[in-house]
């Protein structure tokens, strides 16, 4: 039964445009920056095209397979219930259990633009070569068999929930979630045409500066309002994430500036996505010092990974949705029990490493699994890469028939 606090109510209205805002336009600007000229508006074209798939899906399966409820125990440790398809009995009048003082359709709302950013994250590491009707189509399935199950793991009561996984805005079901499965792409896919060759540099890094720029302004949205409360701990939280921000920034330039003998731009703005990444699962459980700690750490470690770890496997990540949103997403969860503070949030009194890496393996299996079986289906009716030489005219031209310029 729903008893509206209208406070709450205003930050949860503001937070869930700041998540949505994330994607369109924060991760269309990001991505679309870093690729070449010839397909930027493809590169765009994805996050538009997940927003609108992800949202519908999300009002029509999604939310009842996350957040559902049928009475049966055994069915709700792995999934919600088929019994809000459609948003059948959310009423102006009810309310989420875990948010009694929000309206049920607002809750739906803002759950809704975590359905959206987490497969959006995904096209990352398959810009550039996957057909449009395959990402589509990709989009569609994974939201349904992959993203809403492991929501209701770990936010819907499920078994990771049971087990006392701590993830408080998304490390595991966002981030860990969509770049393992960006990763399986790629390398089911394939490399793009003269990758370790051609000269596949950013070609506007000033839309990626300003797409990260947005990504941090909506991040607070993202974790602090997914305290779903106007209070103390959504504070904590917003300062928690601009605090990893920064230092995620410090730890991955440094490492740079020592091998390169120079900053990038690129560098410093991919250590601040890699420091938000990792303070997600951790921004209402620990306080500022592990904040600082936790994207200061994090930092080197997606750098190591998005630029030796690629390289010596040599594997086309393109824009290292793996190598920042699962590697960032995987070391902030397991730091997450390490700095936790039960001052902060007493849920962070019972953290425990082995029960986040249970947790984490427990994502990793079922998205690589489910993420494969899925590219499969998408090979075996719509194809999954464009020709070569469509690859070769860039994808703006050979799947939407538009360019830059007109």
């Amino acid at each position: 039964m729903l008893v509206l606090n209208s406070g709450d109510t205003a930050w949860m209205l503001v937070s869930t445009a700041l998540v949505l805002f994330m994607t369109l336009p924060g991760v269309a600007l990001f991505y679309g920056g870093m690729v070449r000229k010839k397909n930027l508006l493809a590169t765009m074209a994805q996050s538009v095209a997940v927003t609108v798939i992800a949202a519908v899906i999300w009002a029509l399966i999604g939310y009842s397979l996350a957040f559902g409820v049928n009475g049966s125990a055994a069915v709700n440790a792995v999934l919600g219930s088929f019994d809000a398809l459609g948003l059948h009995g959310v009423r102006l009048d009810t309310a989420y259990a875990a948010a009694p003082q929000l309206p049920e359709y607002l809750w739906v709302a803002y759950q809704m633009t975590f359905a959206i950013i987490t497969p959006a994250l995904i096209a990352g590491s398959v810009v550039e070569r996957m057909k449009f009707s395959a990402f589509c189509l990709f989009i569609a399935l994974w939201s349904v068999f992959v993203y809403a199950p492991v929501c209701h793991w770990v936010w819907g009561g499920g078994f990771l929930a049971q087990m006392g996984v701590l993830d408080f805005a998304g490390g595991a079901v966002v981030h860990v979630n969509s770049g393992v499965a960006g990763l399986v792409a790629c390398l089911v896919i394939g490399k793009r045409k003269g990758f370790g060759r051609d000269n596949m540099a950013p070609h506007n890094l000033g839309y990626t500066m300003i797409g990260a720029a947005m990504l941090m302004v909506g991040w607070l949205g993202f974790n602090a309002g997914s305290e779903w409360k106007a209070d103390s701990l959504a504070a904590v939280a917003a300062l928690n994430t601009i605090l990893a921000t920064m230092t995620g920034a410090i730890g991955w330039t440094v490492p740079e500036w020592i091998e390169r003998k120079q900053p990038t731009l690129l560098g410093m703005v991919s250590g601040m996505i890699a420091g938000l990444v990792a303070i997600t699962p951790a921004a209402g459980f620990v306080n500022p010092t592990g904040a600082l700690f936790i994207g200061l750490s994090t930092g080197p470690i997606c750098y190591l990974s998005s630029t030796y770890v690629k390289n010596f496997f040599r594997y086309d990540d393109s824009l290292d949705a793996f190598g920042v949103h699962a590697v960032g997403g995987f070391t902030g969860a397991l730091l997450t029990a390490v700095f936790a503070d039960p001052a902060i949030n007493t849920a962070g009194a019972n953290a425990s490493v082995l029960k986040q890496l249970i947790g984490l393996i427990a994502v990793i299996a079922w998205s690589a699994v489910v993420s494969f079986l899925i590219l499969m289906a998408c090979k075996a009716t719509t194809g999954l890469r464009v020709t070569e030489e469509q690859e070769i005219e860039g994808l703006d031209q050979s799947q939407h028939g538009e360019t830059l310029h007109g």
